[in-house]
């Protein structure tokens, strides 16, 4: 669940004999909400626009542009820039205008094409009937520059309209009850994190100014600092990583606290000193641990007193000599393990995005917490666990309800939404959480289905009842049947297909060998062609057989499906079709392994009501026809392919390469289905799910088939594989020479012959300046 706080006054009006204003505390969005619903709080906004303007200064107040202040003391001194909320709030204050700029604001937030679409947040009246529009900040805008540009995409004058007293980064806003709220969007309060509030920081970094957008200004006061002050302003501080964090973290469940006691006044400081005691300087150096508080205690790590703790802690307990315990043992060699393979994995950004992959990772890339909708509707039953696999399993059943409609890739040829899809998983994993999502978008093919069986059985009925001699009625016309039987022959997907009028074919396996009876002959092969076929538009396969009874027919392949295997089962599935192209145009998912013991994962309920939210999308599949042009597909799929080249250039991995260019194709048919699903309408959240989902889908592939495809295609020069490619140019020094370079190359398996070609495409790209005709250095890569 997401946590939703804001700077709160909960002082001002509890006591109307003292001024609290300068107080701000951190309260949940809950806790704002149960506020708003106030009866007292209703009255006191009545009695206000009644005449009685005193009230006004007691009503209590929010501090849009932050969650917390230092010491909960409203103030720039006091102002924690990693606190920012990127939001801010427009006022209103001529009456007359207020209604005009609400409904201009609702205009620009449903515009896709403007920079302020799904970018307000909330509208309400004030005390005064005026308007407080409240706006997401964008990337790398001021809290004034926002407010600017806000209100010009508005259309008033923000000179006019505007004063100082709005940017202030400390200011309040008084608030009003629930029945003045006119407007919230679903993100109101939501905090940003992750790869897009690193984004948004550097932004504001590139610029000169800090993580709230403030000028960068030396953060010291006047008085003479004390030694364990000066150590927080002095000292090297290493930014925390997945091995620190993991290291405090289980020193913390070690000495039986979780992290909110961290940020309890009162309490800090004892637990910190409980989670030192159990070992955490002895595994973590001062600096790391420093990286680490400033992350677990943002707030309140450069306090004088946790300072002096942490001073205290390496001058008198530390000790490199000590022996360890059992648990810090344990707890060196797993972090060991983690500072290993986060040395194998590097990143590559391109356009302020990134593309990651990891040499041995231990988990797939994390699915983006808001989704499209009808991802989102599709996975709201599921546990978390299974989330991304049904995320992924859901296309080839959606893209099944296609007709005829076809999307203009970046090659400029017409592909149709085939998806084909293998969740690889271990034995009771939990691989049937993709049914009853799949059961309730395939209901209304398999109704109509469920009618042309019925009139094909009674067809055979008849026919069988005749005598041979006897004058038999032709196969009856129309006999579309979309879902077919996992273990058809050959000739009865060929006659499925043929009679099918263009309408793809689906099925889903419970095991992947399922497939098999489309081999054909006892050693035949059939299903991979099948496979390749049903990618590669306007394909042609069938058969051609003598006897009046066979089936002769060619027909262009239109075959969606879902399978599911163990891991060690589907990679042997696919062992002997390693290069010959089933993998890359397959779309792979998973689901992690669950630890032991674990809590059973409980499902929600597919109900009438779930059918009901479901059916507008699938009607609007249906209903589909002809050439969808997306242009921000388009231009996502061209985004996507460059960063692709971007890491396979750097890993210098041809395997990657290869699974990245039709992995990119299933990308863009997922963008476009999505696209179709909310109603021709782009959103952020398609553009964020379709990049998760490529990154996804080679983790996958790369994971479970990257090293024996790499096998395949070396030459038989005794040298073993390994899992997943390598950002070479992060494993060399920041100088170096020509023979370093081929010694890098040749630890990671490949030869020297392409080390100048290597070489000089970096140069090419802006990644190297070379210094002499032997020697080289690193050149920062702009993100």
């Amino acid at each position: 669940m997401v946590n939703r706080l804001i700077a709160l006054n909960t002082k001002h009006f509890s006591d109307k004999s003292k001024n609290n204003r300068g107080y701000a505390e951190s309260q949940t969005g809950e806790q704002l909400d149960e506020l708003l619903h106030q009866e007292w709080l209703r009255q006191d906004v009545a009695d206000i626009r009644a005449g009685k303007e005193e009230k006004k200064d007691w009503l209590p107040f929010i501090c849009p542009h932050y969650t917390a202040f230092k010491d909960n003391h409203r103030s720039q001194d006091c102002i924690i820039p990693e606190t920012f909320t990127f939001m801010t709030c427009v006022d209103i204050d001529n009456p007359k205008l207020v209604r005009e700029a609400f409904e201009k604001a609702l205009e620009v937030n449903k515009d896709e094409m403007s920079e302020w679409y799904d970018m307000v947040l909330r509208e309400a009246y004030s005390a005064r009937g005026k308007g407080h529009i409240y706006i997401r900040i964008p990337k790398g805008m001021t809290i004034e520059e926002a407010q600017r540009a806000f209100c010009e995409e508005i259309g008033f004058n923000a000179d006019e309209l505007l004063d100082a007293s709005c940017f202030t980064p400390e200011r309040y806003i008084y608030i009003t009850g629930i029945d003045q709220e006119v407007f919230r969007s679903e993100h109101w309060l939501e905090p940003i994190d992750g790869e897009e509030l690193e984004e948004r920081r550097e932004a504001y970094l590139l610029r000169g100014l800090d993580a709230d957008g403030r000028p960068l200004v030396q953060k010291c006061s006047s008085h003479v600092q004390s030694s364990s002050e000066q150590c927080t302003m002095n000292c090297e501080i290493k930014e925390a990583d997945a091995r620190t964090l993991y290291i405090f973290d289980a020193c913390m469940k070690e000495a039986e606290l979780t992290a909110d006691v961290l940020i309890v006044e009162g309490h800090r400081h004892e637990a910190l000193k409980s989670i030192l005691s159990v070992g955490a300087t002895q595994l973590l150096k001062k600096e790391e641990l420093l990286g680490v508080l400033k992350v677990r205690m943002a707030q309140n790590w450069q306090d004088k007193n946790i300072q002096q703790l942490v001073d205290d802690f390496y001058s008198k307990y530390y000790d490199p000599n000590q022996k360890m315990s059992q648990f810090q043992r344990k707890v060196l060699a797993k972090s060991l393990k983690m500072a290993k393979a986060e040395s194998m994995s590097h990143q590559v950004a391109v356009d302020n995005h990134s593309m990651t992959v990891t040499a041995e990772p231990s988990l797939p890339p994390e699915m983006p917490k808001r989704l499209p909708k009808v991802v989102q509707l599709l996975t709201s039953k599921t546990p978390d666990i299974y989330k991304p696999a049904v995320a992924h399993a859901i296309f080839p059943a959606l893209g099944a309800h296609l007709w005829k409609v076809r999307f203009p890739y970046i090659d400029n040829v017409m592909h149709e939404a085939t998806f084909m899809n293998v969740l690889m998983a271990g034995t009771g994993a939990g691989k049937d959480c993709i049914s009853q999502p799949i059961n309730r978008i395939m209901a209304d093919i398999r109704k109509r289905d469920a009618e042309n069986l019925k009139r094909e059985a009674d067809w055979k009925k008849e026919v069988n009842s005749k005598g041979s001699n006897k004058d038999k009625r032709q196969r009856p016309e129309g006999l579309i049947i979309q879902e077919v039987d996992p273990d058809m022959t050959n000739p009865a997907f060929v006659m499925r297909m043929a009679e099918a009028d263009e309408h793809f074919l689906y099925t889903k396996m419970n095991e992947i060998d399922q497939f098999d009876a489309l081999r054909g002959s006892a050693h035949g092969s059939q299903q991979f062609q099948i496979m390749c076929l049903a990618f590669d538009p306007d394909n042609r396969y069938g058969q051609t057989r003598v006897g009046t009874q066979s089936v002769t027919e060619k027909v262009c392949i239109r075959f969606n499906w879902n399978a599911a295997t163990t891991i060690q089962k589907g990679q042997r599935y696919f062992s002997r079709v390693l290069t010959d192209g089933p993998i890359s145009r397959i779309n792979f998912c998973t689901i992690p392994e669950r630890e032991i013991g674990a809590d059973m994962p409980v499902y929600g309920t597919y109900d009438s009501s779930f059918d009901e939210e479901l059916r507008p999308y699938i009607d609007r599949l249906c209903r589909a026809a002809g050439v969808i042009d997306c242009p921000q597909a388009f231009r996502l799929a061209k985004k996507l392919k460059d960063e692709c080249a971007e890491f396979a250039r750097l890993s210098q991995s041809r395997v990657y390469e290869n699974l990245s260019f039709r992995a990119n194709v299933i990308a863009y048919l997922k963008a476009c289905v999505l696209y179709i699903c909310n109603d021709y309408k782009w959103a952020k959240e398609i553009e964020d799910f379709v990049r998760w989902s490529l990154q996804y889908d080679l983790y996958c592939k790369m994971t479970f088939f990257g090293e024996a495809i790499e096998n395949a295609n070396r030459s038989a020069d005794g040298q073993t594989g390994r899992r997943g490619p390598r950002n070479l140019l992060n494993l060399l020094p920041d100088e170096f020479t020509i023979h370093e370079a081929d010694l890098i190359r040749q630890a990671n398996g490949m030869d020297t012959r392409g080390t100048r070609n290597m070489l000089s495409q970096w140069v090419h790209r802006g990644y190297l300046l070379q210094m002499t005709d032997d020697s080289f250095k690193k050149l920062k890569i702009k993100h």
